[in-house]
């Protein structure tokens, strides 16, 4: 990250996330959500997967409602009341013309400005091998915004054609051009994280409330770096 981000656009009123699995959000970009909450903005969820298959110590079948109940609870620190599960199975999601439908038949219920996904890239910061959920999830967000706005495209969806998306922003982006202040909004996006506790105790030894502390703050003091020394989210920003 060289250049310095640009704010986010603000003028909107409803938007879209839309990840692979639990948790993906409450990975730093729940404090932008908690700042856009606070400004009377509207903020849905979409999960791809139950995050089924995310915790070692926990057959499926037992490890998905857990998943579930964190992910309600975290998005309701941030100031969010709708989370959806798609129920692709996770770990094996397969981008395709399925994930599209899925994805654009949402777009045209929630109606959003904004759609928002996590990177789709094959690696986070050029170091880390991204996984194949995150990179099939991403891809198709970015294509079904296009989808949902054309009627010859998955013209069976309960809800009718939404052309009003006018970004997509890719959180974890290795090539952030936008930010969003979080200075009001960093406390939560940690409580948010915390809430995925199970997931968390079975990731790390390390205590989960210095392990989030850590992750989130450090994050953003990361971006604060290109963005005028305020704590930040990062997005890639694609207009539409």
């Amino acid at each position: 990250m060289a250049q310095r981000l640009e704010p986010m656009p603000t003028d909107w009123r409803r938007a879209l996330a839309v990840v692979a699995h639990p948790d993906d959000l409450e990975y730093g970009c729940a404090s932008a959500v908690a700042t856009w909450t606070d400004a009377g903005r509207e903020v849905s969820y979409l999960m791809a997967t139950r995050g089924e298959a995310g915790i070692d110590t926990l057959d499926p079948a037992a490890c998905g409602p857990v998943r579930e109940r964190e992910e309600r609870a975290s998005a309701a620190v941030v100031g969010v009341s709708s989370v959806e599960f798609l129920d692709h199975a996770d770990g094996v999601v397969e981008y395709g013309t399925a994930l599209r439908r899925d994805i654009a038949a949402a777009i045209r219920r929630h109606r959003p400005e904004l759609v928002i996904t996590l990177n789709p890239d094959d690696t986070w910061g050029g170091t880390y091998w991204n996984t194949p959920d995150h990179r099939a999830v991403g891809r198709a967000v970015l294509d079904a915004a296009g989808d949902a706005g054309n009627r010859w495209i998955f013209p069976d969806t309960d809800a009718a054609p939404w052309n009003g998306v006018r970004w997509v922003a890719v959180a974890g982006s290795n090539s952030p051009t936008h930010a969003v202040d979080v200075t009001d909004g960093l406390a939560r996006g940690v409580r948010s994280l915390l809430e995925h506790r199970a997931y968390i105790e079975a990731l790390t030894d390390q205590d989960p409330e210095v392990y989030a502390r850590e992750l989130i703050e450090g994050s953003a003091r990361e971006a604060a770096e290109i963005f005028d020394g305020r704590p930040a989210v990062t997005f890639r920003l694609f207009p539409r």
